[in-house]
């Protein structure tokens, strides 16, 4: 029997429908940060703060979705890769929410080159992360459904 996704909306888990925006985020938020060091444009920097506090909110609530389903079933938090998976997701957020802090509170100045240095490490961190992800669902089945032809079940 295959580890259950707690948080769920007729069969289906929330936590991997949410977090397709944190992580288009936090690489926009990269991918912004070169378009500002190339131009120099302040425009770009305050895309930047936007794109970092809409990532912030939404791995947030994939967060709590993703906590749900670890602390829902013990067969998930028996998985060393859940529990990287997890670890990895809390510095990839302290590392962001500090990059946020950072740049509201030095501006533009400091996207080149730490804020842009923390971004690319943001987004390698999501590669590992995302990685650790898709292990506990095609390793180790968490949250697919037992009966395709039932996903409830």
């Amino acid at each position: 029997m295959n580890p259950k996704s707690t948080l769920s909306i007729a069969g289906h888990p929330i936590h991997p429908m949410l977090i397709p925006f944190p992580v288009a985020a936090f690489v926009g938020t990269l991918v912004v940060d070169i378009v500002y060091a190339r131009s120099g444009d302040p425009a770009w920097a305050v895309a930047t703060n936007w794109m970092l506090g809409a990532g912030l909110v939404m791995a947030a609530l994939a967060a709590v979705a993703g906590l749900t389903d670890f602390l829902g079933d013990s067969r998930i938090r028996d998985l060393r890769d859940a529990w990287f998976h997890m670890i990895g997701n809390v510095v990839l957020v302290l590392i962001e929410a500090v990059n946020l802090w950072r740049r509201l509170a030095e501006g533009g100045d400091f996207i080149v080159p730490t804020g842009l240095v923390l971004s690319l490490i943001a987004t390698a961190l999501l590669l590992f992360n995302g990685w650790k992800g898709w292990e506990m669902v095609y390793r180790h089945r968490v949250g697919v459904s037992e009966d395709p032809a039932n996903p409830t079940r």
